[in-house]
């Protein structure tokens, strides 16, 4: 899933994709799901203002999903694509970006169903084409 946002003046891309948490990982060393529902509590709560930590953690997901969505026009670290802004509102983008994962955890969910029913139907298939002369009386083939 894509979202194009307004920042500074200029349009920014994020891209969320399953390969996501893997380039997070990667790069800062840390889950991305557990970073996300942090700052996710932190922003819902409004503890009057985000930690230092959370900054950081919104920083980081925000590049690494600017970075995907654009790899050769976003620069190589977090540091240099923010000094491309003034200012970074936190409190506007972080819903844009938690959108753009929850759609891709909805499709994910929806793919593992899917998944999950097309192996289910491959089992009743295989269990209801064994040949009954291979079938031992316990149950497990005999060759």
């Amino acid at each position: 899933m894509e979202a194009t946002v307004k920042i500074d003046g200029k349009d920014v891309r994020f891209k969320a994709t399953a390969a996501v948490p893997l380039l997070y990982r990667r790069r800062f060393n840390r889950d991305l799901l557990r970073d996300l529902r942090e700052v996710a509590a932190a922003v819902r709560e409004g503890r009057g203002g985000l930690s230092l930590q959370d900054l950081t953690i919104f920083e980081n997901l925000a590049y690494i999903m600017a970075k995907h969505a654009e790899p050769d026009t976003v620069p190589d670290t977090p540091e240099e694509w923010l000094d491309g802004f003034s200012i970074m509102p936190v409190y506007a983008i972080f819903p844009v970006i938690l959108d753009l994962w929850s759609g891709n955890m909805e499709g994910l969910e929806e793919s593992k169903k899917k998944a999950e029913q097309l192996i289910e139907s491959l089992q009743q298939l295989s269990c209801s084409s064994v040949p009954s002369g291979l079938e031992s009386p316990s149950g497990t083939s005999s060759f």
